[in-house]
């Protein structure tokens, strides 16, 4: 049984979505502030959390912040609906994915297992049979099994979806990759029109990966397209 974190001090609402998660089959345990729940999200005691940003006092990015400052554990952030500053902060500052409020609870059921069966598929080949172990791309090289980077022969610290995205474009460097191919090979899922979230993460990796010699970034983007990795 999964364990899921909810942080969210709407108490109505919490418990809502916590009689619902339980009866899809995971263990929920809800926190109605900020401190707690950061507290307990770095427990590691839970696969997963489920976030609101909008908090009094201890806000939801705050919380953001010291999780990612000592875990790893998928976040799912709760956002304002058509509030795009809202997604965008969120994820810049680490969060796995996001869904607008108000929603269903059954599209939340759906994006938590989306991501658990990603961390799971991760977990599951950090323990394969020993095969290839590096994917190189120029200066760069990942460890899909372990999640690891190296820049430049420096180690380079990504989120679990900044990995799944500059590994898809690794495997294809020097070619471009549309935002539908990536959508569908870093998270297995159909890309939305309006849908984001790649480009929000795309922007954190190359702030990560710096500028080329020529001041232009190492993954380039095809308006309308997608992107391509560079690996001269």
């Amino acid at each position: 049984m999964h364990r899921v974190l909810l942080i969210d001090d709407d108490t109505e609402l919490a418990a809502m979505l916590a009689r619902y998660l339980g009866h899809e089959g995971f263990q929920v345990c809800v926190a109605h502030d900020g401190e707690t729940g950061a507290s307990e999200a770095v427990s590691g005691h839970h696969d997963l959390v489920v976030l609101d940003l909008m908090m009094p006092r201890l806000s939801g990015t705050e919380v953001l912040r010291r999780v990612r400052e000592h875990s790893t554990v998928p976040v799912l952030v709760l956002t304002a609906r058509g509030d795009n500053v809202d997604r965008v902060i969120g994820l810049n500052m680490g969060a796995d994915d996001y869904v607008p409020k108000p929603s269903t609870p059954a599209e939340l059921v759906a994006r938590i297992r989306a991501i658990l069966r990603r961390t799971h598929h991760r977990r599951d080949a950090a323990h394969a049979p020993a095969g290839p172990r590096a994917l190189h791309a120029g200066a760069l090289v990942l460890w899909p099994g372990s999640r690891r980077v190296a820049w430049h022969g420096q180690p380079l610290e990504l989120t679990g979806t900044q990995f799944s995205l500059l590994e898809v474009l690794a495997r294809h460097a020097g070619q471009l990759v549309t935002k539908p191919d990536i959508s569908q090979q870093a998270f297995g899922r159909t890309l939305d029109r309006f849908d984001r979230r790649i480009d929000v993460h795309i922007s954190a990796i190359r702030q990560k990966l710096g500028t080329r010699p020529d001041g232009q970034p190492w993954i380039q983007s095809v308006r309308g397209l997608g992107y391509q990795l560079l690996v001269e």
